[in-house]
């Protein structure tokens, strides 16, 4: 009987963290160590999502991607870099590849996803939906997409808007001080 009650009071309390996860955050993606991601994790977080290259003219901003998330992470505000090969075959490594050239070259510390797709046709679930929601698709590297707490509220940046730009800052500003959902 203790068991019993046991498992409906655990199903009662993880129901409503389950149904919690706004829509757009409802994936499951594997990081660059293979390791299955739940998005539904960043709840309640400001997402600034990239899709990155390790080989293109702005993959410089890796090091801006990385001051912001220093920045700004105890304030909720979390980016997550995609690396993706859709875009002149700029990164062609495999996911050992990026992380090392991530981590040696720019301190990358921020979560960093398996290499994937994000353009059309062979975009991940993630970016299949963000394109879908904004009607805007990465046309380069290092696309931002920047995601309100709530995850309903989506803001699309090229890649010429770089990490320090004062639009994308101020942006994520407003968005930090808005409250938690």
């Amino acid at each position: 009987m203790r068991i019993l009650l046991g498992l409906l009071l655990t199903a009662s309390i993880s129901a409503p963290a389950l149904a919690a996860c706004p829509p757009l955050l409802d994936h499951t993606l594997p990081s660059l160590t293979d390791q299955a991601t739940p998005l539904c994790q960043f709840e309640g977080k400001v997402l600034l999502v990239v899709n990155t290259a390790s080989q293109c003219g702005y993959t410089p901003q890796y090091e801006g991607l990385e001051a912001l998330y220093r920045r700004y992470r105890e304030k909720g505000l979390v980016v997550l870099g995609f690396p993706a090969n859709d875009f002149g075959g700029q990164e062609p490594g495999g996911n050992r590849d990026i992380a090392k050239f991530c981590e040696m070259n720019y301190g990358v510390s921020f979560p960093m996803f398996a290499k994937s797709g994000v353009s059309a046709g062979n975009a991940n679930p993630l970016y299949a939906t963000l394109a879908a929601k904004t009607g805007q698709r990465p046309g380069w590297n290092f696309h931002k997409y920047l995601i309100d707490r709530s995850g309903e509220k989506v803001l699309s940046f090229g890649s010429g808007v770089t990490p320090g730009d004062r639009k994308l800052v101020g942006e994520i500003e407003r968005m930090l001080s808005e409250p938690r959902p």
